[in-house]
């Protein structure tokens, strides 16, 4: 490859608004790695822009480091990630993308009226959960997570 292939970890850090430090986080986490040059210095691909964009994209799903390396870990390491690269892990993601909006438009939708926590505490509560019946169901916000 050749030196344009490769960027500084600065030149990481201005590109995707992602703190030195969080692209270092990253690299000890393994969602990143850079190649060292000849003086110990860090070195990405220019294609890590976008694992960092995807980073940063799936962080806000709500997705956990763990999960975000899981994924990152079927991209290849010696060359840039292709097209189709990127939308094999778009399609592993669409499932786990899916129940998340599912989620989120539950809860959007419980929020003006009941949690479902099961806390009988409003007036409302024996309207939506008269006599704790969702707590027959299991703890926590049953409401929402079934």
């Amino acid at each position: 490859m050749t030196r344009a292939n490769f960027i500084t970890i600065g030149q990481l850090s201005k590109r995707t608004g992602v703190a030195v430090s969080a692209i270092r986080f990253y690299e000890e986490k393994g969602l990143l790695h850079s190649l060292r040059t000849s003086g110990n210095q860090r070195r990405f691909l220019r294609s890590d822009i976008r694992r960092v964009s995807f980073i940063l994209i799936a962080q806000r799903l709500g997705l956990a480091l763990s999960e975000i390396e899981e994924q990152l870990a079927g991209l290849p390491e010696e060359r840039n990630p292709t097209l189709g690269d990127w939308q094999k892990i778009s399609r592993q993601m669409r499932d786990q993308i899916d129940d998340r909006i599912r989620l989120l438009n539950r809860t959007r939708s419980q929020l003006d009226q009941c949690i479902g926590c099961g806390c009988l505490s409003l007036q409302k509560c024996q309207l939506y959960n008269k006599d704790d019946k969702l707590g027959l169901k299991g703890p926590g916000p049953r409401a929402v997570l079934d």
